[in-house]
């Protein structure tokens, strides 16, 4: 039996996004463990208010869009097999069978779907389907600043190789791995660890 200690230990969809951000954010968090205060963070902070907001005011327009028979709002979930653990804003569940996740982005389309977002949402792919013992083929993602704008990602086995090469990775990284920083020197700019980050 599983105790606390141990799913503290497990990744969520937050430590994947840092990982894809930069490899020493879960370094000097998860190893070292410096706070990063992403609290203070202005787009943080606006996308837990609109994760607040769409709780309260969601309606069921995608049921008859995408022909959904049922639908589960802020489930918390977890994959003992991947050692995952997540809140997914919403699982929509068809009339074939299958399971998708839907989540909610403070962000603008701007014509591709980010790696990080990619990520997110086959972690909550693989959870679901070790969770309720169905298949996920899709995700979908509302992005709040394109006027909730619906869009599908195709949850394919590139992603998940993906996905699963990079957890690989960020277990080393815990387990005392020193990654090389960022090839991106504006994600530096930005970063709660410029101090201290050694270059």
């Amino acid at each position: 039996m599983e105790t606390l200690l141990d799913y503290n230990f497990y990744i969520s969809p937050s430590d994947m996004i840092e990982y894809c951000f930069c490899k020493r954010f879960i370094y000097y968090m998860k190893c070292l463990l410096i706070p990063q205060f992403e609290e203070k963070r202005y787009k943080v902070q606006k996308g837990r208010n609109l994760h607040e907001y769409k709780v309260q005011s969601n309606v069921d327009y995608l049921r008859k869009r995408l022909k959904v028979i049922d639908k589960r709002v802020n489930v918390e979930l977890h994959s003992q097999t991947h050692r995952l653990k997540g809140v997914v804003d919403e699982i929509l569940f068809f009339e074939d069978g299958t399971a998708s996740p839907l989540d909610y982005k403070y962000a603008k389309y701007n014509n591709f779907i980010y790696n990080t977002y990619k990520t997110q949402m086959t972690m909550y792919a693989l959870m679901i389907e070790e969770t309720f013992n169905v298949k996920v083929h899709k995700a979908y993602i509302v992005y709040f600043l394109s006027n909730n704008k619906l869009v599908e990602l195709k949850i394919t086995n590139r992603l998940r190789d993906t996905l699963l090469n990079d957890l690989s990775k960020y277990q080393q990284i815990v387990s005392g791995y020193f990654p090389p920083k960022t090839a991106s020197n504006k994600r530096c700019e930005d970063c709660c660890y410029r101090k201290i980050c050694i270059m």
